[in-house]
């Protein structure tokens, strides 16, 4: 899973045991965020009507949004990340943006990470549904001349998506993506927006994949 900054699209250069921590500690948080997501949606409301928090209409470069600050959800992504930081070594940057121009408000923050299930679902259910294909003739034939194999088949799409789904990419430059909390999540989103070009996938088709944004099948 090594990546080197420059090369496929990666701003990140790391070895394969780096961006193997890289992608786990970034999968552990995101179900600490999971398991949080009540508490983050309390703090978000409070954070949004408070009449003692300003806010300001302008163009952040993602249209025009409403930029304010949310303290309370702030405090709340820095104790969940410090929860999972305890736990490993960390890699990259610890960064949470937050009514700034990445993230310009509570809502808009409840609304990326909600997207976490919508992107990997698709990827478990296409894992899943490999073994099924596999037992069926006409499909295992395809799955071995195209794949070499089922298992070879589901280490390929991981391999894929842990490489190039956290290698830092999805926007111009290192603030806007690289290795901060919100970047690690807009790589896995450059990651699916590129997924019709991967060879992999008509195995998410035949899975009964249909958007990233729209309604999947297990």
């Amino acid at each position: 899973m090594e990546i080197t900054a420059g090369e496929k699209g990666a701003r990140l250069t790391h070895t394969h045991d780096k961006q193997y921590m890289y992608v786990y500690q970034s999968l552990k948080l995101w179900q600490e965020i999971m398991e949080n997501m009540f508490m983050l949606w309390f703090f978000s409301e409070e954070d949004l009507l408070n009449p003692e928090i300003p806010s300001e209409y302008k163009n952040t470069g993602q249209g025009y949004q409403r930029v304010q600050a949310a303290p309370r959800v702030l405090r709340a992504m820095h104790a969940i990340l410090a929860k999972v930081q305890s736990t490993m070594e960390w890699v990259g940057s610890s960064t949470v943006h937050l009514g700034d121009h990445n993230v310009p408000n509570a809502l808009m923050f409840i609304d990326k990470y909600t997207q976490v299930p919508r992107i990997l679902v698709p990827i478990v259910s296409a894992l899943d549904n490999i073994d099924k294909l596999y037992r069926q003739p006409s499909t295992r034939q395809y799955i071995e001349k195209a794949f070499g194999g089922d298992q070879n088949l589901k280490k390929m799409i991981l391999t894929d998506f842990f490489r190039f789904g956290f290698d830092g990419s999805g926007a111009d430059n290192f603030i806007d993506a690289g290795s901060c909390i919100d970047g690690r999540l807009t790589s896995a989103w450059n990651w699916c927006s590129q997924l019709e070009t991967k060879t992999f996938y008509p195995i998410f088709l035949l899975s009964g994949f249909t958007s990233f944004d729209g309604d999947f099948q297990k």
